[in-house]
């Protein structure tokens, strides 16, 4: 068995709504699973079952109500600043609208740089980085001079995934990455990314409604509905 690298541990998310009188809304109750080194977890749900908040919870953009997030073993919120800051660059997020996803006023190399910059790599290095992402994601040069709005819904995400990868991340969360995107596109995506966990040992969290793209995708699954998890399975089993 791999070793678990991402950890779900009882997880409840509330929010509250109303304008006057606040009424707690449960989201998400009780959840638990286990993410392991260089496979795949897939979970599928009807829309509005609390998927991608439980996405944005196992990445750290968003905090639980009740329950913890282990990386290797350690809680996030026993982390020094210093640690989460490393786990939030190991542990990133693809969403769901590749353009939505990209500042609509950069340009694509403004947009990749940014990144660079942020990691402070120095600048002499940056166009290869860039280069070389470039190719890793089956995309030319080109694009680089482009806005998010003058290339496809296919190529946006190309990038979007280009930049999580120039952070080096270990484990890559997959918010409805193809739904987005044209059938025959959303298989170019899918077996990208199949590759790219081939060649790099990633692991992934796949986010997904369609049963078929986590079949096709995942190693284990679990059902989450009405905001439980369903006990997480193989996928042969999943029925």
């Amino acid at each position: 068995m791999c070793a678990v690298q991402l950890e779900v541990r009882n997880i409840a998310k509330t929010f509250e709504s109303g304008v006057f009188a606040k009424k707690p809304k449960s989201v998400l109750e009780n959840i638990s699973l286990k993410v392991h080194l260089g496979q795949t977890f897939g979970i599928v749900g009807d829309s509005g079952s609390g998927k991608t908040t439980l996405g944005k919870i196992m990445v750290g953009i968003e905090k639980a109500t009740t329950g913890q997030i282990l990386f290797y073993g350690k809680p996030l919120e026993k982390m020094t600043k210093e640690a989460f800051s490393g786990f939030r660059r190991k542990v990133q997020m693809l969403f769901q609208d590749p353009e939505g996803s990209l500042n609509p006023k950069k340009t694509i190399q403004k947009s990749l740089d940014e990144i660079l910059f942020l990691i402070k790599m120095p600048l002499d290095a940056r166009t290869r980085a860039i280069e070389s992402i470039l190719q890793t994601v089956g995309l030319p040069t080109e694009v680089l001079t482009r806005y998010p709005n003058q290339i496809s819904g296919g190529q946006n995400q190309r990038i979007a995934l280009a930049r999580i990868l120039l952070l080096e991340p270990e484990i890559i969360i997959l918010d409805e990455p193809t739904s987005a995107l044209d059938i025959s596109v959303q298989a170019q995506i899918l077996n990208l990314l199949k590759e790219l966990q081939k060649q790099k040992g990633l692991t992934y969290v796949f986010i997904s409604h369609d049963r078929d793209v986590i079949e096709f995708m995942c190693h284990d699954v679990g059902t989450l509905a009405q905001g439980n998890l369903a006990v997480p399975t193989n996928k042969a089993n999943m029925g």
